[in-house]
């Protein structure tokens, strides 16, 4: 009778005292965390309310970019990464609450969707003692400084080496961190490159093609299609400071960007907006659609 069953089905048997009091902790230690808003889920909702939440841009009235404004950085390629933005990169593990609520730096960048909130908004900020509404002119030096909930941080590169590089692609690394230094500084390039010295120390106009070129390594800030980084935020794409060219000595696609800055309601309108607002849709507008009337500054009587 070996077969035979020798407790009843109530019975209980083993450790069955200590796995109903390491439950009955368990739970009790989840209650407590979610009581302090700590359970993972929680920490990702509260990051994504607070970053992804909406900010007025400045509106630029005379088609050109200041010192203070709060823009937007477009990419703008060919194929699929043809309409990005530059995004901050951050994960639960870099939240802070004390003494303010934010994010700990430094952290990283991607290319990503465009919409306008705190995560793809940045200030364009003076280096040089320009006072704060003077127009950026082509290769004056500027930083570019976060905003909102995740304010505090500068756009920075630096030289790669075998400890500091880009994790997919191997190439110079871009990423925000609060030391403001010499290796934040950037400037405008005019997109042309026949026409670079006759435009330097000119008004940069919003809404138009440019290079943004790191001031310490000469190199271009660049978005790589070809390598996808995963954030919390879905698939995104590697942002580097490198500069392509092409058989003629060209920028190529990777360092082509635009500074986004809304026009006001009774200027001419941007297409850009609209390209914005419909950044949901399936088939996302095309650079010929994107740039049809923005690759040129708006008309000055307007």
């Amino acid at each position: 009778m070996a077969n035979t069953r020798t407790y009843k089905s109530g019975v209980k048997i083993g450790n069955w005292y200590e796995n109903l009091c390491l439950e009955e902790d368990l739970k009790r230690k989840y209650l407590e965390k979610r009581e302090r808003g700590e359970l993972t889920i929680q920490k990702i909702d509260y990051l994504k309310y607070n970053i992804l939440r909406p900010v007025d841009m400045t509106v630029t009235n005379d088609g050109f970019l200041h010192f203070g404004d709060s823009v937007m950085l477009v990419h703008v390629g060919g194929g699929e990464n043809r309409y990005l933005a530059l995004n901050v990169n951050t994960d639960i593990h870099s939240l802070i609450t004390t003494p303010v609520p934010g994010i700990k730096g430094p952290c990283g960048v991607t290319a990503g969707r465009a919409q306008a909130c705190t995560r793809t908004t940045f200030v364009i900020t003076s280096v040089d003692g320009s006072p704060e509404g003077s127009p950026l002119c082509y290769n004056q030096s500027f930083a570019l400084k976060t905003t909102g909930f995740a304010a505090g941080f500068f756009l920075k590169s630096e030289a790669k080496s075998f400890q500091k590089c880009a994790k997919l692609s191997r190439l110079q690394d871009v990423y925000l961190d609060s030391d403001d230094s010499f290796l934040t500084r950037w400037k405008m390039v005019y997109f042309d490159p026949q026409e670079r010295f006759e435009n330097e120390g000119c008004p940069v106009p919003a809404n138009v093609k440019v290079l943004i070129v790191h001031c310490r390594t000469n190199q271009a800030l660049a978005a790589l299609s070809n390598h996808v980084l995963w954030t919390l935020f879905g698939n995104e794409y590697e942002v580097t400071a490198h500069t392509f060219l092409d058989s003629h000595k060209a920028e190529e696609v990777q360092n082509h960007w635009l500074v986004y800055a809304p026009y006001p309601p009774e200027r001419e309108p941007n297409p850009l907006t609209n390209a914005l607002a419909s950044a949901d849709n399936e088939e996302p507008p095309t650079e010929k659609e994107i740039l049809g009337a923005a690759g040129r500054p708006p008309p000055a009587g307007q």
